[in-house]
């Protein structure tokens, strides 16, 4: 597992992008060597690598947006390849438009046709053989937890074969004193010293997982094991770098005290602020003829009379009171008892236009204004209704927390869960929330940003 800028991402996918990334390079190459083998001149053409860095650039961006580096091993070959042809068409579109931009950086239509059908044929064939070595044991990291007791049995919640991706748990090995919560069959008591086990198991890490590390607690074994050269980590940290959340039921204040992150330095925050106006900016100008159309659907759904937009209390940055903007897309007084709602599935207040906007999201783009108004982030956890957010500070520990940044359009949470619309969606959407706010970086801003694409154009989440 590599980190990059705070952001934990799998060697496996790593090594995915370095190979997919370098055959998309050389297929520039490529397709010229093929299109002039019959001894063309070439002149015009060079250099080369301006045109194969767009080329790659591009390509790798529209891979990005159709999730193929984020879904990969969450479907099977059909989506994979749906991904992968949707990505294509994008890759041209892209493309179509950067050579019109720039037509000093084309390849000419024959170079192009081949350099296109040979990076296909390459990502079709590395994608194959990756996912058949992929699930190799020998290619694997070897995993022990020490601790087989209630703090353990969270590794329960992993269940999906993607949740064992690059590592593999040997065994959860039982504590004295503590009671064993995990089946018997995958309980280990040892007779050996642990290092010994270690060593002859071809151990790579060690997860600690023991509920009371005042009774004992291992510390000359692990020590041992630590300064053998074997990784030793605990289970709260382990589970942050695998899922990509801060889980709620083993946190405790030391950790946040003292694990790295949850920094917001002025350099830092001039970068976000920057990157907000000039993300903000560009949705406008792409998306304003989106909200023109959007705008005159709901007039005429409505009979030419009511709003347009709806404004709504949440809670910003620092417990802060702000009017968020949206398109309308339920019917007026869709609350007319006062009290307020979680939206439903097929919920019967949204109208038929609302159901369109809300799915594609259309409904979110007046929040642009928010953005650059500064009340909200373009990358941020979700804002909450104040009535929403103290009903669930009281119920959800570190609730709270999440309102140390400005709230977003979009967010980890939101390409990583479905949507919120109970407390427990709530627990689930604040894990990934906290991952955000302790490891934020501009590079998983533009992660994110990416990753967003397609959670629109799958409608994923909507309601």
């Amino acid at each position: 597992m590599f980190r990059i800028f705070r952001h934990y991402v799998p060697s496996l996918l790593i090594m995915l992008i370095g190979i997919e990334l370098l055959l998309l390079w050389l297929s520039i190459y490529i397709g010229m060597e093929i299109r002039f083998l019959g001894g063309e001149p070439t002149a015009g053409l060079e250099p080369l690598w301006p045109k194969a860095l767009l080329f790659t650039s591009i390509m790798f961006i529209a891979l990005t947006m159709m999730g193929l580096y984020k879904n990969l091993f969450r479907e099977g070959v059909n989506g994979v390849v749906l991904r992968l042809v949707l990505s294509m068409l994008l890759a041209l579109a892209g493309m179509s438009v950067a050579f019109y931009l720039f037509p000093y950086l084309s390849v000419g239509r024959g170079v192009f046709a081949w350099s296109f059908a040979i990076a296909i044929a390459a990502i079709v064939v590395t994608r194959i053989v990756f996912f058949r070595l992929v699930g190799h044991e020998n290619l694997k990291r070897r995993v022990l937890v020490l601790g087989a007791g209630v703090r353990a049995e969270q590794f329960k919640q992993l269940r999906r074969k993607v949740d064992y991706l690059g590592y593999t748990i040997v065994g959860f090995v039982h504590v004295a004193g503590e009671h064993d919560a995990m089946p018997e069959e995958c309980v280990i008591h040892l007779d050996v010293p642990l290092l010994d086990y270690v060593q002859r198991n071809l151990i790579d890490e060690i997860v600690v997982a023991v509920e009371d590390r005042r009774k004992s607690f291992p510390v000359e074994d692990l020590l041992d094991c630590k300064m053998s050269g074997i990784d030793v980590v605990d289970a709260q940290t382990f589970f942050e770098r695998e899922t990509g959340k801060v889980r709620l039921e083993t946190l405790h204040p030391s950790w946040l005290i003292f694990s790295d992150g949850f920094r917001q330095a002025g350099m830092q925050l001039v970068a976000k602020r920057s990157f907000d106006i000039a993300a903000s900016l560009m949705l406008l100008l792409l998306a304003l003829p989106l909200i023109v159309l959007a705008t005159i659907a709901i007039w005429l759904e409505s009979g030419c009379r009511g709003p347009i937009l709806y404004r709504q209390v949440r809670v910003g940055q620092n417990w802060r009171l702000f009017q968020v903007l949206k398109l309308r897309s339920m019917v007026v007084d869709a609350e007319k008892g006062g009290a307020p709602q979680w939206a439903k599935k097929n919920d019967a207040r949204v109208t038929r236009v609302g159901k369109f906007i809300r799915r594609t999201r259309i409904d979110e783009l007046p929040q642009i204004l928010n953005v650059l108004k500064g009340d909200m982030s373009f990358i941020g956890p979700r804002p909450e209704r104040p009535e929403f957010v103290e009903k669930l500070t009281e119920k959800i520990p570190y609730y709270a927390e999440r309102h140390r940044v400005k709230p977003g359009i979009t967010g980890w949470a939101q390409i990583r869960y479905p949507y919120g619309a109970s407390e427990q969606d709530a627990v689930e959407k604040l894990q990934y929330d906290l991952y955000y706010v302790k490891n934020y970086s501009l590079f998983l801003d533009c992660l994110i940003l990416f990753q967003t694409v397609e959670v629109v154009l799958w409608g994923q989440g909507a309601r």
